[in-house]
């Protein structure tokens, strides 16, 4: 646990780095145009169904139909904003987190030689399959949050840190090693890793600060392969 506790102390102390605030501000940017560009299409299509008019049994012809619907997409996609942001953000950021590895071994671990960087596309195709991952896993886990109501935030916990611990442990880990040695590394350290998880996946459910959870996850992660035994 001391190993985690220092490794997250450093990641906070390391927010500052310019490097840092251009990968979470590059993801938030990216989330929104993403949610503006899915919007538009649906109103598009919404538009393109209604037509300028609409005619309806026993009132007959509307013309107002399409401007009480464009009207009233706008706050349920605040609504909707409100539960994509994060996780739409986080597929976002996680194109960028080699950049916050590259920081924080620039920072800490100077010497080391120059990291395997994945591909861009693969980057992106990771991003989205773990974004999926964690809505689908969410969705399960309604039933267990519903039946076991009281310990609801421990299983969101608990769970949410697994996945978070494999997958950003992974993107780091493979920078440096092949995914056999991975593997090992994460079976050996298995129980530490998923309480680094736990720790991050405490902040997902309180607005703005859970915008920061991919960059200090990836940062924490970092500096824990590089100090757990291998």
């Amino acid at each position: 646990m001391t190993q985690i506790l220092k490794a997250l102390s450093l990641s906070l102390a390391q927010l500052s780095d310019p490097r840092f605030r251009l990968v979470l501000l590059k993801g938030i940017g990216l989330a929104i145009a993403l949610l503006a560009g899915i919007y538009a299409i649906v109103m598009w299509i919404v538009g393109w169904l209604l037509g300028d008019s609409v005619t309806l049994p026993f009132i007959g012809e509307v013309t107002w139909v399409d401007n009480v619907v464009s009207w009233g997409s706008i706050p349920l996609m605040l609504l909707l904003s409100t539960f994509l942001m994060v996780p739409v953000a986080s597929a976002m950021t996680g194109i960028f987190l080699d950049d916050v590895a590259d920081a924080v071994e620039d920072q800490h671990y100077a010497g080391l030689p120059p990291a395997q960087h994945v591909r861009l596309a693969t980057n992106i195709g990771d991003s989205l399959r773990f974004m999926g991952v964690i809505v689908v896993a969410n969705l399960l886990a309604l039933v267990l949050y519903l039946i076991f109501a009281p310990f609801a935030p421990l299983i969101f916990w608990a769970l949410n840190g697994f996945l978070l611990s494999r997958e950003y442990f992974q993107m780091v880990a493979v920078r440096r090693t092949d995914r056999a040695g991975m593997k090992k590394m994460r079976r050996k350290n298995a129980l530490s890793l998923w309480l680094a998880g736990g720790l991050m996946a405490l902040p997902l459910s309180i607005p703005l600060l859970n915008l920061l959870v991919p960059v200090v996850g990836c940062a924490v992660f970092t500096h824990l392969y590089h100090r757990l035994p291998r």
